[in-house]
C-alpha cells in the first residue's frame, strides 16, 4: 500500500486518538447503564466493569499475528486485600472487530467469568500459604472463565474452563508469581494465545492534566499517576487471518477493534461500557451525556448530527486558547471527520495517504462514519517503535492501532494545539506531559504487558 509520509501528514495521522473524539461529544441519551480510567458518573462506581484502555498492535515477535487487549478495573492498590480484585460474574466482556466497514462487528471474542471460593467461614484470606501453581491448594479464591468466538457463522468454544492469573497479593504469597502467569496463558487452536489476569498499568500519563491543563502554566508535569498501579487485563493473540475481512489478510488488512461490557439486569445484558480510541469519554464529552455514549454502539455513530460538527469544531483547542493563549486553529476542521469517523485514505478526504481506514479492503462494501481503533494489519512492526508512533514517523504506532509504549497523550496534545493543519509541532507543548514511558518495561512475548506490581502506590 503506498503510503504518503511528508510531515504534514504524519502530523495529521498522529492526531487521531484524543480531538477528533470531540464528536461523540453531544450523544443523545439513552436506555442503558454507564469507559476509560473513571471518566462516566456511572462506571466509575462500578469498576469491575470499567474498561480502562483498548491496544492493537501486529505481535513484534510474530508479526503474522496480532494481539487485541482491553484493561479493566483503573487504579488497583497492589496491597488492596484481603478483597482482592476480579472481573465481574454478572457480565461479558467483549472485544469486537469490524473488518469490512459497517461500524458492526464481525468477529466478536466474549469472556465470561465463575467463581471458584473455597474460604467458607473458615478465613478470610485470599491464600493460606504460598501459591507456586494456579492449582495450588494454598489459593483459596480463583476465577474462571469461558472464552468465545462469535462470528457470522456461528459461536465458538475456544476456552471452557480457563484460570485467571489471580491477584498479587504478595512475595510472600506468590513467590514466583511469573510462572502463574505463564501457566494462565491458553495456547488455542490454530496458533492463537489467550490471558486473562492481573497486570500492571500500562498506561502512563500525569492526570493532572484535569487541573486546568497541568497547572494553567505547564508546571503540574512529569508526575506518572499511574506508576504502580495494577489493572485486570484481557489478551489474545491471533493469526491475522481469524480477523481479516474473508481471511484474506493480504486483500484486506484493515480492521477496527473496540471493546464492549455487557451486564446483566433485570432487562436481560446492557452494555455499560465502550471504548475504542484512548481518551474519547474521558476528555471530550461532557459530563452529563457520558454514560448515553457508554451504551451507544459504533453503527449508531453517524445518527448523531451533532457528530461532525463536534469533529469539525472540537472544544479542546478552545481551552488552550484561554488558558495558554495558544490560538485555536480556524474550523471547520474537516480533515477530523476522515480521521476519526472514517479512517485515513486518500478516498476518504483531504489527507491524502492510506493508512487504516477499511474503505483500503479489497472486498469491503460502502463504508459506515463510526468511532474505533483501526489498524493496518499490513504495515510490519518497527524495529525501533517511537512513542509518538505516526506522528514521528513510525506508522505501526499510534493511531494506526495502539501499542502499549505508545504516548497518547503527548500526541493528543499537539493534536488539540493545531499541528495537523499547521504541519508543525507546537513548539510550547513539545514537553507534553514530560511522562514519557511505562513505570515498568513490557515484555517481549504475549500478552507484553507487565507482570502486576506489589509495592503500594504511596510507597515514596
Amino acid at each position: 500500500m503506498e503510503l504518503r509520509t511528508n510531515r504534514r501528514t504524519l502530523i495529521a495521522l498522529g492526531l487521531t486518538g484524543a480531538v477528533a473524539v470531540s464528536s461523540l461529544a453531544l450523544l443523545r441519551p439513552e436506555a442503558g447503564v454507564a469507559s476509560s480510567h473513571r471518566e462516566a458518573p456511572m462506571i466509575a462506581g462500578d469498576p469491575r466493569n470499567d474498561n480502562t484502555d483498548v491496544y492493537a498492535f501486529v505481535s513484534p515477535d510474530r508479526p503474522d499475528t496480532v494481539t487485541l487487549m482491553a484493561n479493566f478495573i483503573p487504579f488497583e492498590e497492589p496491597n488492596g486485600g484481603p478483597n482482592f480484585y476480579q472481573f465481574d460474574t454478572n457480565s461479558r466482556y467483549n472485544i469486537k472487530i469490524d473488518n469490512d466497514g459497517d461500524a458492526k462487528p464481525d468477529v466478536t471474542y466474549q469472556w465470561v467469568f465463575r467463581n471458584e471460593d473455597r474460604r467458607g467461614t473458615g478465613t478470610f484470606l485470599y491464600n493460606n500459604g504460598p501459591v507456586t501453581s494456579l492449582t495450588d491448594k494454598n489459593l483459596l479464591f480463583k476465577q474462571r472463565y469461558t472464552l468465545k468466538k462469535i462470528t457470522h457463522a456461528g459461536t465458538r468454544t475456544l476456552v471452557s474452563n480457563g484460570i485467571v492469573a489471580p491477584s498479587n497479593s504478595g512475595p510472600a504469597s506468590m513467590p514466583m508469581y511469573s510462572v502463574l502467569r505463564a501457566q494462565s496463558i491458553k495456547w488455542l487452536p490454530g496458533g492463537s494465545k489467550a490471558f486473562a489476569g492481573q497486570a500492571d498499568e500500562a498506561f502512563f500519563a500525569d492526570l493532572r492534566v484535569f487541573d486546568l491543563l497541568y497547572g494553567g502554566n505547564l508546571s503540574e508535569v512529569g508526575q506518572d499517576t499511574f506508576k504502580r498501579y495494577n489493572v485486570h487485563s484481557l489478551a489474545l493473540q491471533v493469526p491475522k487471518k481469524d480477523v481479516a475481512l474473508r481471511g484474506n489478510a493480504g486483500r484486506n488488512p484493515v480492521i477496527g477493534v473496540w471493546s464492549t461490557v455487557d451486564k446483566w439486569s433485570p432487562r436481560g445484558y446492557v452494555q455499560v461500557s465502550r471504548l475504542g480510541q484512548p481518551l474519547v469519554n474521558e476528555v471530550v464529552v461532557p459530563a452529563a451525556l457520558k454514560d448515553a455514549f457508554n451504551a451507544l454502539p459504533p453503527a449508531k455513530d453517524a445518527d448523531v448530527p451533532a457528530v461532525v460538527k463536534r469533529v469539525t469544531n472540537p472544544e479542546v483547542p478552545k481551552l488552550l486558547q484561554s488558558i495558554y493563549g495558544l490560538k485555536a486553529p480556524k474550523t471547520p476542521r474537516g480533515d477530523l471527520v476522515e480521521i476519526f469517523l472514517t479512517g485515513i485514505a486518500k478516498a476518504n478526504g483531504p489527507i491524502k495517504a492510506d493508512l487504516n481506514s477499511q474503505i483500503l479492503n479489497k472486498d469491503a462494501g460502502k463504508l459506515r462514519p463510526s468511532e474505533m481503533l483501526r489498524l493496518n494489519m499490513a504495515i510490519p512492526p518497527a524495529a525501533s517503535p517511537n512513542r509518538l508512533g505516526v506522528l514521528a514517523g513510525d506508522l505501526q504506532g499510534f493511531p494506526n492501532g495502539r501499542r502499549l509504549g505508545d504516548d497518547v497523550i503527548d500526541i493528543a496534545l499537539q493534536a488539540m494545539a493545531g499541528a495537523a493543519q499547521t504541519g508543525k509541532l507546537v513548539g510550547a507543548l513539545a514537553a507534553g506531559d514530560k511522562v514519557n514511558q511505562n513505570d515498568r518495561p513490557f515484555s517481549v512475548q504475549f500478552p507484553y504487558i507487565p507482570l502486576p506490581g506489589t509495592t503500594s502506590v504511596n510507597a515514596g
